[in-house]
């Protein structure tokens, strides 16, 4: 039998730098272990949360996670309600981020320091970037109990919330966009004379709108998840649906509406996935060939 412990014995003194690099790592991670462990311990008895109360909840959540497949009377569920109420939220999943990203967008160019480089235009930058900070720093939810108390409750509120997070959200990922491009075509296109909205259509947002599309698509699979929260709050939608449940401890509606979520999220992915192949990864141009002569 061949044994491999000469060997890497031999590397050992042949590469000491490596393998004592190798150890420290090693020591590193156990102590953030060690650190996450203690944490935890710290935590539990700091706030006085006994072991017990854990493991009696996790014996709970068993219980109602097996309630969930039990489906009594399903026959006569109100199927209607239950799927208008889904297609009210994506009415406000829809309508609330594409407002957002065609708001985020031209916000984006004025956050983006590669577009706002002029000294004149830098504290113009600084205050949108900050304006794009304060709208993503509050939670959706948050934005949904204003609007709730603004406009009244219905989808109105879930879609004014979901654009005011958004809009933070997205125009700060847009400006990283157009931050990352290559400044080469800028450059080109400076030399040829154009002016500056043909330097930004033409040299940093045919670059960066592929991160466009993606994060774009990305953001409605995610608020459709998230939209659900916003019934909760009066903002419409499944989530009204979900809070009825739940108070009624009617577990298994709870689950049969999460199935349907998940499988619309999944439709949304393979749909996006189609869109992200046609208009990032796109087709191949056939090459301008010469008309032949008679």
């Amino acid at each position: 039998m061949i044994t491999l412990a000469p060997d890497i014995g031999k590397l050992k003194q042949e590469h000491p730098a490596l393998f004592a690099a190798q150890r420290r790592y090693l020591r590193r991670i156990a102590l953030m272990a060690i650190a996450a462990l203690l944490y935890y311990i710290f935590f539990f008895e700091f706030y006085g949360i006994e072991w017990s109360r854990a493991v009696m909840g996790a014996q709970q959540l068993g219980r109602y996670f097996l309630r969930m497949f039990v489906w009594q009377d399903f026959l006569n569920w109100p199927f209607g309600y239950y799927f208008s109420q889904i297609g009210i939220t994506l009415a406000i999943v829809f309508a609330g981020t594409i407002t957002a990203s065609i708001i985020a967008l031209p916000l984006s160019f004025f956050a983006a320091r590669n577009v706002m480089h002029d000294r004149a235009m830098r504290p113009i930058a600084w205050a949108v970037r900050r304006l794009l900070d304060l709208l993503r720093g509050v939670d959706m939810a948050i934005w949904g109990l204003i609007f709730v108390r603004a406009v009244g409750m219905g989808p109105l509120a879930g879609v004014l919330a979901i654009v005011m997070q958004d809009v933070g959200l997205l125009g700060k990922l847009y400006s990283e966009g157009h931050e990352a491009v290559e400044r080469s075509p800028s450059r080109g296109l400076r030399a040829v004379g154009a002016n500056s909205l043909q330097k930004h259509r033409f040299g940093i947002f045919t670059q960066s709108f592929p991160q466009f599309l993606a994060l774009s698509l990305y953001q409605i699979e995610s608020n459709t998840r998230s939209a659900a929260v916003l019934g909760f709050v009066g903002a419409g939608g499944v989530g009204l649906v979900y809070a009825e449940n739940m108070r009624l401890w009617n577990w298994d509606v709870v689950m049969f509406l999460t199935i349907i979520l998940v499988a619309v999220v999944m439709i949304m992915d393979a749909l996006s996935s189609q869109l992200r192949k046609r208009y990032i990864s796109g087709k191949p141009v056939p090459l301008w060939q010469p008309a032949g002569r008679g």
